[in-house]
């Protein structure tokens, strides 16, 4: 298959390639038409299929003769728990609790909030919501309560599904103080709790409104699928980050099992069978499509893994993980691997397993710096792949496509456009920007399947966020360029760029050239306020621990570096040395948050932060020495 001639195809004859791909899942009904418009004129797929989410990941491959294939495989270091589901017994789990959702009264288009840690019981509780046409939203686990209380009173829950606990390293999290903080604050007040025990952190069930999940079960009589249409919601994902009213990602069934089948196809070259790993957390979008739904609509082995990349026990775990279950595609965010880099920088973790089954590491979620790339390449000897896509969109839009034959990489592009995604850079004029010129990445519309149709009970917003600043285009938020050759580079969004003296310039392209310095483990650039120029780049940097000593031999090369690559335009002039970024959960790095700092202006702390004591911190690093 060539790569330009099938993505031609999905562009100019759209319908005639989504409905190609339409064809590769089962369908109760096909769709009558494949693309148009609903009733709030916006675009949809597959008007009148008819067909059920967690029938394609489960019962299908039952009915293939796959049923004793491993669905699922549970690794949990925290706690030392090892468990795997083959497809027969995941179906049976899912049934069983489908049917304890029913017998509560749960139906098609009631929502759920799923408020658990990566346990099994995530993945069952979320099937079995799209087995009976039930919406969910998973939260995650490390939200706290006031975020947690906006949430439900969003999405209007009739039951929250959670656990009495989780547990992050030797942190213990007691997920039932923070849901009953959060339900005595939502004005909106679900049915009840279903309650996972953990024997670790054991909680009390109020009596009437708290159901031990273990004890339903037992009673529980197994549930069918509900028959859906392609346009039914399947579940709400909120923006991590969302302070006032959150802004709920939908996701529908009919386009979201499409594009995610399709993508497992040509972006990850996924074949039935294939272990799959995403080591990622489900209240992510890239746990709801890569840890649950698109492997096993795939008929591929996925991994739920409850750790991190390092101290759990230590930072050769993704390999201990890779080599135990055959792992032949690896998800994981940049950001896990420069934590890695940093423990094991020579790789003396890595060379003790054998990791002969791994053909693709995949990377995304932040901007894959050159630095890591060359690293983790150089250590693997296997093809590593920066993509770029969002919550909104569900799956990559842009991927050096595995599936084709893979597109020559360039280190710092995140690839090309996958199909169906009319991807251009525009001027703030709304003018197309030639090759190596940096604008808005926007996409034409109409956005391909899987993509969202809208935001939860508020299309007013969705069209104000995302499709006005560009008319015909959904507006990313992040900028970029393209080179002849047709690969974007992301530079990361569009407010990181600052204006120094008249001069924009792009904070990212600053990083990646502190990220290429021998000492650098990880580094953040952040445009603070200054009185002469409006405003100046100041560097944060992570040492690996070797160098520690040599700072100011090592800020003197920084400022070097920069200033011979960029020019003396860029101003920098000051970097200071941390022990650590703040980041979220997710590994995100909190460079609002550090611009603020730094400015000495009032911010909001977010609830996915990893850790509060980085701040203060960061905040001693700063004082009396940043006017």
């Amino acid at each position: 298959m060539s790569y330009e001639t099938e993505y031609d195809r999905s562009i100019t004859n759209k319908e005639d390639f989504w409905r190609d791909e339409a064809q590769k899942i089962n369908w109760f009904t096909f769709p009558e038409t494949i693309l148009s418009k609903d009733g709030d004129d916006l675009y949809r797929w597959y008007q009148g299929g008819k067909l059920n989410t967690s029938y394609l990941a489960l019962d299908v491959h039952v009915e293939n003769g796959r049923g004793d294939q491993i669905a699922l495989i549970y690794d949990s270091p925290v706690t030392g728990v090892k468990k795997k589901y083959t497809y027969r017994e995941l179906l049976h789990e899912v049934s069983l609790f489908a049917g304890v959702l029913k017998a509560k009264g749960v139906a098609k288009g009631d929502t759920i909030v799923i408020y658990m840690p990566m346990v099994p019981e995530a993945v069952i509780g979320m099937l079995a919501c799209a087995r009976i046409g039930a919406i969910h939203s998973v939260v995650f686990g490390g939200f706290a309560a006031h975020e947690l209380a906006i949430r439900i009173n969003d999405a209007r829950p009739k039951l929250i599904l959670m656990a009495s606990g989780g547990k992050e390293m030797e942190k213990i999290i007691p997920y039932k103080t923070i849901v009953e903080a959060a339900l005595h604050e939502a004005y909106f007040k679900p049915q009840g709790c279903i309650v996972l025990q953990r024997d670790f952190v054991p909680c009390e069930l109020n009596a009437g409104f708290d159901y031990d999940w273990h004890e339903l079960i037992k009673f529980s009589e197994p549930a069918t699928y509900e028959i859906l249409d392609a346009w039914d919601p399947l579940y709400i994902l909120y923006t991590s980050g969302t302070t006032g009213a959150p802004k709920g990602i939908v996701r529908d069934n009919g386009g979201h099992a499409v594009a995610l089948n399709t993508s497992m196809e040509y972006v990850y070259n996924a074949v039935p069978g294939s272990v799959y790993w995403a080591a990622s957390d489900i209240g992510w979008v890239v746990g709801h499509s890569y840890i649950v739904y698109a492997p096993l609509i795939r008929g591929c082995t996925t991994i739920l893994f409850e750790g991190k990349p390092i101290k759990t026990p230590d930072a050769g775990t993704f390999w201990r993980v890779i080599e135990e279950y055959k792992v032949n595609t690896f998800f994981t965010a940049p950001t896990a691997i420069r934590a890695i880099k940093k423990e094991d920088f020579d790789g003396q973790l890595f060379h003790k397993y054998d990791l002969s089954s791994l053909r693709y590491l995949f990377l995304a979620g932040e901007r894959t710096d050159v630095a890591t790339y060359e690293w983790v390449t150089a250590l693997l000897q296997r093809p590593v792949i920066d993509h770029w896509w969002q919550t909104e969109s569900g799956y990559p839009m842009l991927a050096n496509l595995a599936g084709v034959g893979l597109i020559p990489i360039k280190p710092g592009s995140a690839g090309k456009p996958m199909f169906g995604f009319d991807i251009r850079i525009l001027s703030a004029e709304h003018e197309y920007l030639p090759p190596h010129h940096e604008g808005a990445v926007v996409i034409k519309t109409p956005l391909p399947p899987g993509c969202l149709p809208g935001l939860w009970n508020d299309n007013d917003r969705f069209i104000k966020s995302y499709l006005s600043e560009y008319p015909g285009y959904y507006f990313s938020g992040d900028g970029g360029y393209r080179d002849e050759d047709n690969y974007i580079y992301i530079t990361g969004r569009i407010d990181d760029v600052i204006n120094v003296a008249g001069h924009r310039l792009s904070t990212s392209e600053m990083e990646e050239i502190l990220a290429g310095h021998y000492a650098v483990a990880e580094c953040a650039v952040v445009g603070c306020n200054d009185e002469m120029k409006g405003q100046l780049p100041v560097g944060f940097v992570v040492l690996k621990h070797s160098f520690d000593s040599q700072s100011e031999q090592i800020s003197e090369e920084l400022i070097a570096k920069v200033r011979d690559t960029i020019g003396a335009v860029a101003s920098f002039k000051t970097v200071y040395f941390i022990e650590r970024l703040p980041k979220t959960r997710s590994g995100k790095i909190l460079r609002k948050i550090i611009r603020a700092i730094a400015d000495k202006v009032p911010y909001q702390v977010p609830s996915t932060i990893e850790d509060l004591t980085v701040l203060d911190e960061l905040k001693w690093t700063l004082s009396g020495k940043y006017d």
